[in-house]
């Protein structure tokens, strides 16, 4: 029988000195414990759901973009118990930055506001039965589960924290979120960037060739964006419903890894990713999706999707 390994910090220090080779092997092993020991110690959000109860409840306390991405799972659920999802947005729960970055909220995951934003785009989606804010219901699953997960959440897709953590799984490749789209933006090209997520080489002036290049956002990213793009207009909006119809009926659109691309990836609109490369952890999947990491090839896709449409 193989003995268990257990880290020895005078071991690795004998070898450090002793033995590179075998010190090397030993480091490795010690990050396999350290690895091993999270995900045995972690336990997933499976369970046998109510099947006998009219419908399922689910809670997720943010960010919005989490929200938006943890749907396919939601729908999946939907799907596999025949029964609407009753979601649950627990507000006010604290928010960690990295350093220098910031965040609309503030320290909070999702507030009241926020809330009753996003609450208006989710009731619309008909695998959801009701969106109210938590007050201690029953649950069946909590979405909040993967934070608690030894994942890394810097990499990978956001969308497949929930399978790995629920045990549910779904086709990405297709939309999750159903809304009209806003005709009276057929024409614009929409932009979204969030003042985190933004890739340092990516330059959107060149945008300035183009006609209706309009941003939706809150004010001081819009302001930011027009230091380098003078006429481009700022869309607002009432709450999140608004938004999603107006991304759906534009010629196309733009946005780094904040809220509003999670809203064209769950439509499967026309859509461009400006990839941050410290945290990669959103991937467009399913046709009209392009994610980029360099500026001519920024540039080129914007051209091929303009004259495309």
């Amino acid at each position: 029988m193989k003995k268990k390994f257990t880290p020895n910090p005078y071991i690795k220090i004998w070898l450090k000195i002793t033995n590179k080779t075998k010190y090397k092997a030993y480091k490795r092993q010690v990050l396999d414990y350290k690895i091993i020991k999270k995900f045995s110690e972690f336990s997933p959000f499976y369970q046998q759901f109510g099947y006998q109860d009219k419908s399922l409840s689910v809670v997720h306390s943010g960010n919005a973009g989490d929200i938006i991405y943890a749907l396919p799972t939601v729908r999946e659920l939907a799907n596999i118990t025949g029964k609407p999802v009753n979601f649950y947005l627990k507000i006010n729960q604290p928010l960690i930055l990295g350093s220098g970055y910031q965040h609309p909220l503030g320290n909070v995951m999702l507030n009241i506001e926020m809330a009753n934003n996003i609450s208006v785009l989710l009731q619309k989606q008909a695998y959801i039965n009701k969106v109210e804010i938590y007050d201690n219901q029953n649950i069946d699953l909590d979405l909040d589960n993967f934070r608690d997960s030894p994942l890394m959440l810097d990499r990978g897709n956001i969308a497949r924290w929930y399978f790995y953590v629920t045990g549910i799984y779904t086709n990405l490749a297709l939309p999750w979120i159903d809304v009209e789209a806003n005709q009276d933006f057929k024409e614009h090209i929409v932009v979204a960037r969030s003042s985190r997520y933004r890739n340092p080489i990516i330059n959107y002036q060149f945008l300035e060739q183009y006609d209706k290049v309009s941003f939706v956002g809150v004010k001081s990213e819009f302001e930011d964006m027009r230091k380098v793009l003078k006429n481009i207009e700022h869309i607002e909006v009432s709450d999140f419903l608004e938004l999603a119809k107006i991304i759906k009926g534009c010629k196309f659109f733009i946005g780094n890894q904040s809220f509003p691309f999670s809203i064209a990836e769950g439509l499967k609109k026309e859509r461009i990713l400006e990839t941050f490369y410290e945290a990669p952890n959103v991937i467009p999947e399913g046709e009209n999706g392009y994610d980029i990491y360099f500026q001519q090839h920024f540039e080129m896709t914007v051209k091929m999707l303009n004259k495309a449409n």
